[in-house]
């Protein structure tokens, strides 16, 4: 099922960069689909008329993270706009966790991701923005929420999530250093052979 629905994306993603590399208008390849549930400020799960759920990040924006400063209101601020709605997705891009990366519009044309951004609920993502004509509106978008001290930049210090995920990067386990091996491994076999 995970295999069959990264095909999808890579295949949606693929005849998008086509799409636009021929001169065509990717918007062609939006779809509409039903917010199921919000996971985080900046990432949604939809499920389409065919009853198949697709994990969407929203292009161009980085929420805080949920146990960073304001990442609870940020999956509040995402939450209170698409939850339960029906939302336009025009997929972008395809991340390397294999959700889809887009930009989603609710029925009213209201872009999601620049409103997120104009209320201080996330940070323009310049790293991995591209297009010129969205990214442009959401860099600006940031610095007039900044101006305004909305949101999270009513906090003195804000952090960059991507800061923020550095700093609390988890140790995936086959990294761990040869000694903590050895350690984990006399504990287990204490446990098992007594």
């Amino acid at each position: 099922m995970r295999n069959i629905r990264r095909l999808l994306t890579l295949f949606a993603v693929l005849v998008a960069v086509l799409v636009a590399v021929l001169g065509g208008d990717a918007s062609a390849l939006a779809f509409s689909a039903r917010v199921v549930s919000v996971a985080d400020g900046d990432t949604l799960t939809v499920q389409g008329e065919d009853e198949e759920r697709l994990k969407v990040r929203l292009y161009g924006i980085d929420a805080p993270e949920h146990d960073q400063r304001y990442g609870k209101e940020a999956r509040r601020a995402l939450s209170s706009l698409v939850r339960r709605k029906t939302v336009d997705v025009e997929p972008v891009d395809a991340d390397r966790y294999g959700r889809t990366v887009a930009l989603v519009r609710l029925e009213d044309g209201l872009l999601v991701n620049e409103e997120l951004v104009a209320r201080g609920a996330a940070w323009y993502y310049g790293q991995y923005c591209r297009r010129s004509d969205p990214c442009a509106r959401l860099r600006d978008l940031e610095e007039r929420a900044r101006a305004a001290r909305l949101g999270l930049w009513a906090d003195d210090a804000p952090q960059r999530p991507s800061e923020w995920r550095r700093e609390h990067k988890r140790e995936e386990p086959w990294r761990l250093p040869a000694r903590v091996w050895r350690k984990i491994v006399r504990k287990t076999a204490r446990v098992f052979y007594p």
